[in-house]
């Protein structure tokens, strides 16, 4: 799956209205839905903030005051077509005075978008499962050589008590034979979903 590495903002000026779509990546609905708040907020004074995402739980669009079907329909578009996920579009327009008729939204709003996109970086993404190892330091060199030979993905590092790794896999069969190997040193806990950059 696709998304894009970091938030981008690009702005266009269509007969003398201002379209600046920002776009940014997002794990979930909760997350789109904050962002949203935080930049209508934002841009309370601005004609409409128009906004489409797909995420891993959900999509969804918002005219925002538009004719209906005439922004938010046409960004989601444009996210489908370049296979982006687990992202948010949000386009945000000054009105200059003159009316664009149904199409000509379409296209501003489709064109903003596609223009946001041109300007960000897109880095394939792949779901993993987050496992925590948890054990003593007289056991680093082992489950880390261990470890290293099974290539698994270590994604952090803390250092408390107790040494823990957090581990991106979705290999359980190998989780389930390092777990045997160091059954009375070490504890795994499963932590949920993550989406990570290949």
């Amino acid at each position: 799956m696709k998304t894009i590495k970091e938030s981008v903002e690009s702005t266009v000026k269509i007969k003398k209205s201002i379209f600046t779509a920002r776009l940014y990546p997002v794990k979930n609905k909760k997350e789109a839905k904050k962002i949203i708040e935080e930049v209508s907020n934002k841009y309370s004074d601005a004609t409409h903030n128009c906004t489409a995402y797909i995420v891993s739980d959900s999509q969804s669009y918002d005219d925002d005051g538009e004719p209906s079907g005439t922004a938010g329909k046409p960004m989601i578009n444009v996210l489908e077509k370049n296979n982006l996920e687990n992202i948010l579009a949000i386009v945000t327009r000054y009105f200059g005075g003159i009316k664009l008729g149904a199409g000509g939204l379409v296209r501003a709003y489709s064109h903003s978008v596609l223009e946001a996109i041109n300007h960000a970086e897109i880095v394939e993404i792949k779901k993993f499962k987050i496992y925590e190892f948890i054990f003593d330091y007289k056991d680093i060199k082992n489950i880390e050589g261990t470890l290293r030979k099974s290539d698994l993905n270590i994604i952090n590092k803390e250092y408390d008590s107790k040494v823990k790794y957090y581990i991106a896999s979705n290999n359980l069969k190998l989780i389930e034979n390092i777990n045997e190997k160091f059954h009375n040193n070490l504890e795994i806990k499963e932590l949920g979903i993550e989406y990570l950059e290949v």
